[in-house]
């Protein structure tokens, strides 16, 4: 199968890219610099103009559209708005065009509506896949590990390293259930040729729930360190998110503690049930995770 990729440079567009090569199908992977590992097509492709990707989608003419585009942060132009939004339109614009199976990488709570910007903008993006008209699976993955990760391998790591204590967010009982970059890659390869997974949307969640306190203590475990927690209590960091708001890069955004208040978890089985999944721990990752 001719299989197009967007976002395809990033950490889970590498991997994916390598998944479906390795399951023989042909691959475009397009990212804005037009980079591919080898056996791959690379194509430059900025979805957030609607000319640019109907022009690439249209000549390639794909059988299959895994859409992976996303941002965590905003910055200039690059909105959670004009990228999750109006670039998930452009794409599926463009896919009606050839009739593209649609894979559509969304996120655990995603809701239009949300407070957070990033949720609210992921839900849109969701209403307009189930709109479409297209065959899509939609899926919804929680934190995602893997050595290359951002989470694991900098922004947790970052925070158990850098000061003399770990500040913890309230009582740090925020429930998370990640999963494994294999388990995503499998998923979305699966969904290609599954027609179990027509029109439906599936969370993408591992086989252990952990508290934001019991990741920063499997951060330590697995570095060797010994520090004392801080906890923060929450009235003073919603008085405080706001105002690191003015820095330039601020230690975290308004949406990002939104989301870790809201915690991100849910039950895999209804996706185990129709997927084969390894459905790796993040113990037997974590080590090599911060080696990476």
């Amino acid at each position: 199968m001719k299989v197009l990729v967007t976002g395809a440079s990033g950490f889970v567009g590498t991997a994916m890219v390598k998944e479906l090569l390795q399951a023989g199908h042909e691959v475009v992977a397009c990212s804005r610099k037009g980079e591919a590992p080898s056996g791959a097509k690379g194509r430059k492709l900025d979805v957030t103009s609607a000319t640019e990707t109907a022009r690439a989608i249209t000549e390639e003419k794909p059988e299959a559209i895994i859409h992976l585009v996303g941002i965590i942060r905003e910055k200039g132009a690059q909105t959670f708005q004009k990228v999750h939004v109006e670039g998930t339109r452009n794409v599926l614009e463009a896919a009606k065009q050839v009739g593209a199976r649609f894979v559509h990488m969304s996120a655990l709570g995603a809701e239009k509506g949300h407070k957070s910007r990033y949720f609210d903008t992921k839900g849109q993006a969701e209403e307009l896949v189930r709109n479409s008209g297209l065959t899509h699976a939609i899926f919804q993955p929680s934190l995602i590990f893997g050595p290359g990760d951002d989470f694991f391998g900098n922004v947790l790591k970052d925070l158990v390293t850098l000061g003399p204590v770990v500040p913890v967010i309230g009582k740090g009982d925020f429930p998370f259930r990640p999963v494994w970059i294999g388990d995503v890659t499998a998923a979305f390869a699966q969904a290609l040729l599954n027609p179990r997974t027509n029109n439906q949307t599936f969370k993408l969640v591992g086989p252990k729930e952990y508290t934001f306190k019991e990741l920063l203590d499997l951060e330590l475990n697995a570095l060797q360190r010994r520090k004392p927690l801080f906890h923060v209590p929450l009235p003073l960091m919603d008085l405080a998110v706001p105002l690191m708001q003015i820095l330039p890069n601020p230690p975290i955004t308004r949406d990002q503690y939104l989301m870790l208040k809201a915690g991100n978890t849910g039950d895999p089985a209804p996706t185990t049930k129709i997927l084969n999944l390894r459905m790796d721990h993040l113990e037997h990752w974590l080590p090599r995770i911060l080696k990476a």
